[in-house]
C-alpha cells in the first residue's frame, strides 16, 4: 500500500518519558560494578545512567575498553533475564530489572489523544530494541505505538540520531513530501540527537535530566505534567 504523506512523526523516548525505569537500571548497574569488583558509583551519577547507551555510561564511570564487552554482559543478564529485583507493580514477585519499572501516571491517555489527532507515533529510544519490545509489550504501551524503534545489540546503531534515522528510513519518512518530526524526550541525548536529525524536542520535566540540562542543550520547549505533552504537540506542529 502506498505510503500517505504528509505526516506528523511524533518521536517519543522511553526512560523517563513513557516510563520510571530508574530503579531496574540503577539496581542493575550496582549488580554489574558489584561483579566487577569496581567501586560503585555515587547516587548522582547512578542517576546519569538512564538516557545514554550503557557503554557510554560505563565508560564515563571507568570501566576500562577490554572489560566493557563483560561488563555490558553482566548487566544485560540482570536487566533483561535475571528475577533478581522486587516487582514494584506485584508484591513477592521477583523481577529482572527490566520490569522494576511502572508507566508514568496519563501516559496511555497521552498516547491515546495523540493517535486520535493522527500524528504517527514511533517510541525513538537508546535502549536496544530488543528491550524496549517486551517492557512495552509488558505495560500495554505497544498497542498505543505505531512502531517501535531502539538501539541495535552489534553497537552500530547507539546513539539517538542513528535511532531516529533508522526510525526515519523504516517508515518512510521523507520531508520533500512534507513529512514532520518532533521529539518528547528528557534528556540531552533526545534533544543533541533529534538537532542531528534535524528534528525539534519538546522536553519532559518529570524525567531524569539533572538542573538545567534541557535548558541548556536547548531544549524547544519544556513541559512540567504528562498531561500537558498532546497540547505541547500540538502547538508546534500549528507554528510550524
Amino acid at each position: 500500500m502506498a505510503q500517505q504523506h504528509p505526516r506528523n512523526v511524533v518521536l517519543l523516548d522511553l526512560d523517563g518519558t513513557l516510563t520510571k525505569s530508574d530503579g531496574g537500571i540503577i539496581q542493575s548497574v550496582v549488580k554489574t560494578f558489584e561483579e566487577l569488583g569496581r567501586p560503585v558509583p555515587d547516587d548522582a551519577e547512578l542517576h546519569r545512567f538512564i538516557g545514554p547507551a550503557i557503554s557510554e555510561s560505563l565508560a564515563r564511570n571507568h570501566v576500562p575498553a577490554g572489560e566493557m564487552d563483560r561488563a555490558i554482559a553482566i548487566y544485560r543478564s540482570y536487566y533483561n533475564e535475571r528475577p533478581a529485583f522486587d516487582d514494584p507493580n506485584e508484591p513477592g514477585a521477583k523481577v529482572p530489572g527490566q520490569l522494576v519499572n511502572v508507566v508514568f501516571p496519563g501516559i496511555p491517555e497521552q498516547l491515546r489523544r495523540l493517535r486520535a489527532d493522527g500524528y504517527y507515533l514511533a517510541l525513538a529510544s537508546c535502549k536496544p530494541e530488543f528491550q524496549c519490545v517486551p517492557i512495552c509489550e509488558h505495560f500495554h504501551l505497544t498497542g498505543l505505538l505505531d512502531g517501535i524503534y531502539g538501539a541495535s545489540t552489534d553497537n552500530s546503531r547507539l546513539d539517538k540520531d542513528q535511532v531516529i534515522r533508522y526510525c526515519f528510513e523504516r517508515i518512510g519518512f521523507d520531508p520533500s513530501a512534507g513529512d514532520r518530526a518532533l521529539m518528547v524526550g528528557d534528556r540531552y541525548t533526545d534533544i543533541d540527537g533529534a538537532r542531528a536529525c534535524g528534528v525539534d524536542t519538546i522536553g519532559c520535566r518529570w524525567g531524569y535530566a539533572p538542573t538545567g540540562e534541557m535548558e541548556e542543550h536547548g531544549a524547544y520547549e519544556i513541559i512540567e505534567r504528562v498531561d500537558q505533552i498532546e497540547d505541547a504537540v500540538n502547538r508546534y506542529f500549528a507554528s510550524h
